[in-house]
């Protein structure tokens, strides 16, 4: 007997709005239930796309043009996806992904301003059908989420950018929000880690585990 499939979910927000905290708390949740967590990131996820991940972050002399950053980010999707979100997905796992190809619809289409459509016809190419069955927002404006990455130290080359980019790439993930509600919940990441709990808690409950119960 063939397992069922997972569920997909991917964490999405601007920088400084507790992706990590809430990952950790959503890996426990879904656990809880009893489900088998598969836990992965963009870019990154595979060792081959781990190493496109070190071109992409680090802070080097050579600068990354920024066609070849989206290409770069899709180069390690293809492998992340068929090596292993596909593979885990069939095994029955629930994948639980920080990033995905949201981050490129707002960091490259609206932080950079290159062509949403040429970003789809890649997002095409690379997932076919695959899609996330949820994507939780982490919302806060830009200036709360720069300030508390600071905090934190250590930037690498995408969390140094400006903060108008950060803006722009804000902006666009709310109006993802809106062009695909039938997947994203928008959670308000500038209030207290105990209200942002609740909100997921919530939201998993009215999104996925109740179709379980």
């Amino acid at each position: 007997m063939t397992s069922p499939r997972g569920k997909f979910i991917t964490v999405e927000g601007i920088e400084g709005t507790g992706k990590s905290t809430q990952f950790d708390f959503l890996t426990d949740q879904i656990e809880q239930r009893g489900h088998t967590v598969f836990r992965t990131r963009e870019p990154g996820g595979t060792p081959m796309a781990e190493r496109v991940r070190r071109i992409l972050l680090d802070i080097d002399q050579e600068p990354i043009p920024e066609i070849a950053e989206l290409l770069l980010f899709f180069a390690s999707r293809s492998l992340h996806l068929q090596n292993a979100i596909v593979p885990a997905l069939a095994r029955g796992e629930w994948v639980l992904c920080d990033r995905f190809t949201d981050t490129s619809r707002a960091y490259q289409g609206s932080g950079r301003g290159l062509d949403m459509a040429q970003i789809e016809t890649l997002a095409d190419w690379v997932q076919g059908d695959i899609e996330p069955d949820l994507t939780i927002l982490l919302d806060a404006p830009a200036e709360i989420g720069l300030e508390r990455a600071k905090m934190r130290g250590d930037a690498d080359r995408m969390d140094s950018q400006a903060l108008e980019f950060y803006r722009r790439a804000r902006q666009g993930y709310l109006a993802l929000a809106e062009r695909f509600s039938e997947r994203f919940e928008v959670v308000d990441a500038s209030v207290d880690i105990a209200a942002v709990q609740v909100s997921i808690q919530r939201i998993l409950q009215n999104k996925l585990f109740s179709n379980l119960d």
